[in-house]
């Protein structure tokens, strides 16, 4: 070997180990970028069944032959806003879709209540103030044969709108302290029972409702900056006080029976891929929400038709104990 070649041979390996340093920062770098992605921006949705199972035993044999009214009130999570016809929860509460999943197939209402009716008052972008007028407005008084089975998903809109862009209101409370709501909370509060007078005034042959609590996209993080919005450091207390109104007033009569949609959806929001967080679902680390964070995705929509199910099963046939 002469002695050119021989000198060249450091800088051919400082070259290598440069380009191999370089390699290695560049598959770092996109590894970190990767992980970023999927676990701060990525709200994979999934596929398949969503939510708890239903015991399928509670749905062997009729439960009543009763005339029966399936009443939806509320917003637009009971509207149904956002998946096709069928495929809202009360839809699929009434009545299994054509291409139902095999576990759930026969699992619906419809084959418990031969004599079920159904009638949907629930509108998209409405507060729980809407939804006072609206019973009294649209709901007749029914006959003393008639049963009603009532689905009820009111006051997630009372917090959430106008998502700061106005100054906080009753009804539209986003970005409010907890001392500026608390008047509005217990206001809420008296409009539930005034539902519920109401109810009871237009089912003389008896009802049950079934109230579900409300959500928190953010998997109780409370950072809603990181979905885009405009953070809200009270946020958390305001749901929770609403919560906390909605199991009062359940609790204040034995007809109403509350739908634990808060607890279930947690870990399926906005930090649903991040497997540090309190309420990480490693079964299902996947998003229940659609793109508006406000209402739920086809799979958010199947989870609650479960949880309501559940507890409808449960008093048709017995609760535990």
């Amino acid at each position: 070997m002469n002695s050119s070649a021989q000198g060249s041979l450091p800088g051919v390996r400082r070259r290598t180990a440069r380009l191999i340093l370089l390699a290695v920062a560049g598959v770092a770098l996109l590894g970190c970028g990767l992980a970023y992605v999927h676990f701060w921006l990525a709200r994979p949705i999934g596929e398949g069944a969503a939510g708890p199972a239903v015991p399928r035993e509670r749905f062997a044999t009729v439960w009543t032959t009763r005339k029966v009214l399936l009443l939806g009130l509320g917003d637009s999570v009971t509207a149904g806003f956002g998946v096709r016809g069928g495929y809202g929860y009360f839809d699929r509460l009434a009545e299994n879709p054509a291409d139902e999943i095999a576990e759930m197939r026969g699992i619906c209402l419809r084959s418990m209540l031969p004599n079920l009716r159904t009638q949907n008052l629930a509108q998209s972008g409405s507060t729980s103030l809407d939804h006072v007028d609206r019973l009294r407005s649209a709901l007749a008084r029914q006959d003393a044969q008639t049963l009603g089975l009532v689905v009820i998903t009111s006051g997630g809109n009372d917090l959430i709108h106008n998502y700061g862009r106005t100054p906080p209101r009753e009804g539209a409370m986003y970005g409010a302290t907890l001392t500026q709501a608390r008047p509005w909370i217990a206001a809420y509060q008296e409009r539930l029972r005034t539902m519920l007078s109401l109810l009871e005034d237009r089912f003389p042959g008896g009802l049950h409702v079934f109230l579900a609590d409300i959500y928190d996209p953010t998997d109780g993080q409370g950072d809603a900056s990181n979905a885009g919005l405009p953070a809200w450091p009270e946020g958390l207390q305001i749901l929770a006080a609403y919560n906390e109104a909605i199991r009062r007033v359940a609790a204040e009569r034995k007809y109403v029976h509350v739908a634990p949609m808060h607890d279930a959806f947690l870990g399926h929001g906005i930090h649903c891929t991040q497997f540090w967080q309190p309420h990480y679902q490693a079964a299902d680390p996947h998003y229940w929400y659609a793109a508006n964070l406000e209402d739920p995705n086809h799979r958010g929509y199947d989870a609650i038709r479960r949880l309501m199910l559940i507890e409808i099963a449960k008093v048709f046939t017995g609760r535990p104990g």
